[in-house]
This record gives C-alpha cells, structure tokens and sequence, in this order.
C-alpha cells in the first residue's frame, strides 16, 4: 500500500504551515517554490504524473539527486540549496506525525545534512558614499519624490525590503515622536524612531501619492498607483547606485541592494558608538550572533580596537659577532690563497728551493 502525496500537501499548506507554526506569506512562498521544484524533478525521475506521486516515490536517493540538480543543473549556491532542503525537511516532519508507518522512510530524509557554506562578510556603504546615492535623487517627478522617501526610510530604520513592500499607511506616525512600526520575522513587531529629514520626504510624498483604488493601505505605491513590490525597490536602489557611481568609481566594486542599505545602517550605528544588543533590536534580529557580522567587517574599529592594545617592545640587540676561534678557523679554509700570496717570497728562499721542486 502507497501512501498518495496529495494528502498530506493540502493540509501542510494550508494548516500545517501558516497556522500550527504561524509562518508568514513570503516564507509559505519560498516552501511552496522548493516543493514544487522538488515535485516535477521527482516525477520526471519516477515517469508518474506529479499528482500520482506517492510517498514512497520521493526517497532518500531521489531527494539527493534533486539537491544536486540544484546546484548543477540549476546553478544555485549552497545557501540555496540549504533553503530547498529546509522546507523537505519540515514537509517530511509533517508526514512523519501524521502516518507514523512513514516514520522510517522520514527520518532518512530528514537525516540528510544541510551542506556547509562559505562565510563571507557583507558589503555596505561608507558615510559618503550613501550619501552620494541621496543625492543623486533630483526632486524633479512623482517617483523621484517617492524615491527619495523610499531611500531615506530604508536608510532611517534599516528595514528589510520585505517590511518596506509591507508598510501601511497607519503604520506611520509622523506628528508628536515620529515613527514607523515594522512588522519583521517572525512576526515580531518594532517602533523605529525617524529623522526630521525623513519625516519631511514622507510628508512631500504622501500628498501626491495617488493610489489606483480608494482604500489602498500599502504606504508606497508604483507609478501605476498599486502597491510596490520587492523588485520595485530593488530597481529604484540600483538605478541610483549607479547615478552615485559617478562621484564615488568605489560604488562600483560593491553589490548595492536594498539589503546593502541595511547593511549600511547597521555599520553606521556600531560606528556611532552604539552598544549591539541596541542594533540588534533596532535591525529586529532574532539571535544577536548575527548582528556579530558587522563587528567582523569594519577595519576602523579594528583598527581602532589595535590602537588600544600597546605593541610589545622588541630590544634592538647588537648584531652577532663571530668569535675568534671560528674566524681563525674559517681563515684555514683560505690556506690556498695564503701559499699563493708567500710564493714569491718561497722562490728567494735557498732553504725551501730543494722543497719546493720534490
């Protein structure tokens, strides 16, 4: 007896994933892609339909062969591949709770280990060269104005693009202590206290914002009065990235994302003198060890750390001086060039001349 997959994915989507765990859309989204990448690979694997796969199709063998399918085939990284294996695991979890006779065959999967990746350090912008990027936007249009708002916002509160796309209009405080109210992982809430220079951007773009239907909440909306998405705001960051790039060639050996820009705000705090356990909460990290990241990337407090720290004192000894005995004997290894000097003086000499022809 086969066990059909359809079964559980129903109830793993819809209840499983955003109800019993309370996972929020962009995750059930990045679940949902790895499944059905995982799907169609395993039914072109097995020759079965995808909605005749069974349990017992998707095996230990098949599941590695789709994770190197997406690394090969697919050119993904290992951080990619990681995220895919991730949501298998959960998903077989699932089945292993609700038919215990598929116990075996889970923990096989679920055993497969999470490949381990390069750590590498971030890119962020200096001080300058942020604002290089503020400024290249010219107040001379609706998007410009809703730019230079997006820009300043991200820059202000470090936000992920993410929470951003999110924003609605009652989120935002702008009288009295202005501030935003984001909505991060794990659907954790947090207030970001916002500069008077964003404050006054927020209020330029909100009175000519023109929203396609009355009653749209999304905060920022695209040049078609709907609600911005994450690529949006990836293109506005880059389109001005690259008019920076021009008075700062830096920019250019940098990948600049809204996600960089968080980046930015994170250094630029530490560089303030701010205590991390404030920057974590500012940035709505869930472990603080990954707010350590940007402890490990800024030369100017490391810099700053080795100032701090006295070098140890080197004496400055007299060279080495060979002593006489191993002079004398490295001067018998010359003895040839002795005679040579004395042989003239051997020639006028009657007592050595009978010698000297033996």
């Amino acid at each position: 007896m086969t066990h059909s997959l359809a079964n559980f994915m129903k109830r793993f989507f819809s209840h499983y994933l955003p109800v019993q765990k309370g996972l929020s859309a962009n995750t059930l989204a990045a679940y949902r892609d790895a499944i059905k990448l995982l799907l169609c690979y395993a039914a072109d694997t097995v020759r079965k339909p995808v909605d005749k796969l069974a349990v017992e199709d998707i095996t230990e063998k098949v599941v590695l062969g789709f994770l190197d399918y997406v690394q090969e085939v697919r050119s993904c990284s290992a951080t990619t591949r990681n995220a895919r294996l991730a949501a298998i695991h959960s998903l077989f979890g699932f089945i292993a709770r609700e038919q215990p006779e598929l116990l075996a065959q889970c923990q096989k999967i679920r055993a497969i280990p999470l490949k381990r990746t390069e750590h590498r350090t971030v890119d962020y912008l200096e001080e300058n060269e942020m604002q290089a990027v503020l400024d290249s936007v010219e107040i001379n249009s609706h998007t410009a104005i809703r730019d230079r708002a997006l820009l300043l916002l991200l820059y202000n509160t470090g936000a992920r693009v993410s929470e951003i796309v999110e924003l609605k209009l009652s989120d935002l405080r702008l009288d009295g202590t202005a501030q935003v109210d984001l909505l991060g992982k794990g659907r954790k809430h947090r207030a970001c206290p916002l500069w008077p220079e964003t404050v006054g951007a927020l209020r330029a773009y909100l009175k000519q914002r023109a929203p396609k239907q009355l009653g749209t909440e999304h905060l920022f909306l695209n040049a078609n009065g709907v609600a911005i998405t994450r690529f949006g705001i990836r293109h506005i960051a880059a389109k001005y990235t690259a008019a920076a790039q021009h008075r700062y060639p830096s920019i250019t050996t940098k990948t600049v994302s809204p996600h960089t820009i968080r980046h930015t705000t994170a250094m630029h705090l530490l560089r303030s003198g701010n205590d991390i356990n404030m920057v974590s909460y500012w940035l709505g990290h869930v472990d603080i060890n990954t707010t350590h990241i940007y402890l490990e990337i800024d030369m100017d407090m490391k810099r700053k750390m080795l100032d701090k720290t006295d070098a140890p004192a080197i004496n400055k000894k007299a060279p080495w001086n060979k002593p006489d005995v191993l002079q004398w004997l490295n001067a018998l290894g010359k003895a040839p060039e002795l005679c040579a000097v004395n042989r003239e003086k051997l020639k006028d000499n009657p007592q050595t001349k009978e010698l000297r022809f033996t």
